[in-house]
């Protein structure tokens, strides 16, 4: 058996990056491991349970055999310089945990009536099976609320779980259920004329590149829904602002009046949402850069006027002015600098790599890595060309 609790930790060789987006909307979604996994676990420990069960009979590697091994496997990292990335630690840690609540809860039983047939349960099986599990379950309606909304009800839908992922589909899942049809109904619909031989595409959701590879075992390149996520966090924003040559004591120290914002955008108080993310459709996260403009502005009376829709916006070019604006966009471009130097190599040495051929894992690790250092360059490069353009505006109203 693959163990993925190592291949898991190894995977940590990636800086110290969050991502928690929320699950696809349509009718019917493939399911999306968002929270503590206990879902996902509790149906693992079924598929596992099945498994042990066909062991006795050879029957488990047939069943290996008819799952991918791109899915099969989660991420390996050639270099052994872990930093730790939090989605993959934080599903080693409840893997851990379920470990030792699937043991204590199945010390006492006797072989005959062992639900695994006595064989040994460990965090690496229990990783496998949800992977086996995540990477094929859909999220469909169950009971509607009188708010209208619906719960979620996981299924796992065969020869439907079979068609693969597009940002631009050619058939989309159906869910139907009600008065005149009181038994579920899941289909697929084609979106567009389909050829023969033509593959069934679904759009598994806008998701980033870590949740693709964690629950589905692949990266998209180039995905324009790919995030970074950082920590928000007093000090690293100095360090920031120090290398882009920006002065500013309000990082760590706010004012009471930039800490009232700082509340309203949950980056203080007791119990705040510190995880902000890079790039993506909004390029910087908005609770970020209004946090900045807030920060980096002195006059309480130039950030007070704006609402915080505004603040948060960067289509709402230098609402503060184009000093703060600017200031602004260089302390987040040294949070790239930053964030770029934690990966221990670089992007031409990644492509050297592949070139030189990999085994399909290491490959799938290795593009990961380049995906993430890609998507640094490319906020780097527009954040650049913003503060060009802002800084020849000043210059043209300067001389006007």
């Amino acid at each position: 058996m693959v163990d993925h609790l190592e291949e898991a930790k190894l995977a940590s060789c990636t800086p110290h990056f969050y991502d928690d987006r929320g699950p696809p909307e349509g009718i019917a979604a493939r399911e999306v491991d968002g929270g503590d996994g206990v879902g996902l676990g509790k149906a693992g420990l079924r598929v596992e349970r099945v498994l042990c069960g066909w062991t006795k009979r050879g029957g488990r590697e047939g069943y290996r055999v008819t799952i991918p091994q791109s899915e099969m496997e989660t991420l390996t990292m050639p270099n052994k310089k872990c930093l730790g990335w939090r989605k993959v630690n934080k599903r080693c840690r409840f893997l851990l945990d379920y470990e030792k609540e699937v043991k204590n809860a199945i010390s006492d039983f006797n072989m005959e009536d062992h639900p695994f047939g006595g064989q040994n349960i460990n965090a690496s099986s229990l990783g496998w099976a949800m992977s086996a599990v995540s990477s094929r379950a859909f999220r469909l309606y169950g009971k509607k609320f009188v708010t209208g909304a619906y719960s979620d009800v996981p299924k796992m839908l065969p020869l439907i779980d079979m068609c693969n992922h597009s940002f631009d589909p050619n058939a989309r899942i159906v869910q139907e259920q009600g008065e005149e049809q009181p038994e579920m109904l899941v289909k697929v619909v084609a979106e567009k004329e389909i050829g023969a031989n033509d593959p069934l595409l679904l759009n598994y959701g806008c998701l980033s590149n870590d949740l693709f590879l964690l629950d589905y075992g692949f990266v998209i390149p180039s995905n324009r829904y790919d995030t970074i996520e950082l920590k928000y966090d007093g000090a690293l924003l100095d360090a920031a602002s120090l290398a882009a040559g920006v002065s500013s004591s309000n990082f760590s120290s706010p004012a009471p009046w930039q800490q009232e914002i700082l509340s309203q955008l949950n980056l203080y108080g007791d119990t705040p949402d510190l995880k902000v993310t890079l790039g993506g459709p909004d390029l910087v996260e908005g609770r970020l850069l209004a946090a900045l403009r807030v920060l980096l502005e002195s006059e309480s009376e130039s950030v007070q006027k704006h609402d915080l829709s505004t603040l948060k916006s960067i289509s709402a070019e230098a609402p503060c002015g184009i000093a703060t604006e600017v200031a602004a966009f260089r302390t987040i471009i040294a949070l790239c600098v930053i964030a770029s130097e934690h990966f221990p190599t670089k992007i031409m040495e990644d492509e050297s790599m592949l070139k030189k051929g990999v085994p399909d894992t290491t490959k799938l690790a290795i593009t990961f890595r380049i995906q993430k250092k890609s998507l640094i360059v490319d906020v780097t490069r527009d954040l650049s060309r913003r503060i060009k353009s802002l800084l020849s505006k000043e210059t043209v109203s300067a001389k006007g």
